[in-house]
């Protein structure tokens, strides 16, 4: 019998032809690297969030429960909270810090909008301008708010002053005022943080169809029309979420009014939340209480987070 004949009989006996390897597949000891060295950055991001974000969080949490009196620590339950509340500056920060907040969105989170907008519309040093809008967020904020206090300085001496001098308007008295502290805080935050809103907005008006604007302009659409019925509900979702970061951010008002105000201002015209927790924790040498106040905060902001997102549309 020829082999032929037998490899026909016996199909244990023919040979098998060769599984071409699928393309893209590596071996099982490279895969095992790339993971490893994967996991290996993730743990040591886990690690920095632990170490600087995690574990602050409930350390304070646990310390507004607590009472540190020469380095003997005891719970006190809601001892805390009660003395922090009872503070005669506490209803004043708070007032403050929300009066910040409402002038901080008409100011801080409308303008940068805008200006994103005519900045999308420009067609020449469209790049420079963008550099240009940038620029002060790239300064160390305390750098800037030194310049501010500069140009806040009371009479001609400032250089707001001496340009409302210039321009035969009245001058103001800027921090030294009460009622113009909040307003002069708000103009020097806005300066140095919207630089970052402009991108993000750049970034979402730069991702609209074009053919939007196109069939508006048919329709016969001005440029009020176009950005109301097209720009803003490109953008809705990115609005809702610097919405609620800007609130986020402005509830926490510190350095503004360390530096400019030299802490609370004229008639604690500038005490905030957090400046309140920080003469807590350094002037008055209570730790505790300021943990506390933090922790109020805290819920604040996280209810605050929680209910808008809640009440936000579905599709958002």
């Amino acid at each position: 019998m020829s082999e032929t004949t037998v490899a026909q009989t016996r199909p244990e006996l023919r040979p098998q032809p060769t599984r071409p390897a699928r393309p893209g597949r590596r071996p099982v000891a490279q895969q095992g690297r790339n993971n490893l060295s994967g996991h290996a950055f993730l743990i040591g991001a886990l690690l920095c969030f632990a170490v600087f974000s995690w574990y602050p969080m409930v350390r304070g949490f646990i310390m507004s429960f607590q009472r540190t009196r020469r380095g003997e620590t005891t719970w006190v339950g809601w001892l805390n909270f009660q003395h922090i509340i009872k503070d005669p500056s506490f209803v004043k920060a708070w007032e403050n810090t929300l009066y910040f907040t409402l002038l901080a969105l008409v100011l801080g989170y409308a303008l940068p909008f805008f200006i994103a907008i005519l900045l999308n519309e420009l067609r020449h040093a469209r790049g420079y301008l963008r550099a240009l809008v940038y620029l002060p967020v790239m300064l160390p904020p305390a750098s800037a708010l030194f310049l501010f206090k500069y140009a806040y300085q009371p009479g001609e001496g400032g250089l707001f002053n001496y340009l409302l001098h210039t321009l035969h308007l009245p001058t103001s008295s800027w921090v030294q005022s009460p009622t113009m502290t909040m307003p002069s805080l708000v103009i020097a935050s806005t300066w140095m943080n919207m630089g970052s809103a402009i991108l993000v907005y750049l970034a979402a008006l730069q991702n609209i169809p074009g053919e939007l604007y196109e069939a508006a302009e048919l329709d016969g659409a001005g440029l009020l029309r176009r950005i109301r019925n097209v720009t803003i509900p490109q953008t809705r979702l990115i609005l809702s979420l610097m919405f609620m970061l800007q609130v986020v951010a402005t509830m926490q008002l510190f350095i503004e009014p360390l530096i400019l105000a030299g802490g609370g201002g004229v008639q604690n015209s500038a005490t905030s939340v957090v400046y309140l927790m920080y003469q807590h924790a350094f002037y008055q040498n209570d730790l505790n209480g300021a943990a506390a106040l933090g922790v109020i905060l805290l819920v604040a902001l996280a209810g605050f987070s929680a209910a808008y997102v809640r009440l936000s549309p579905k599709q958002d």
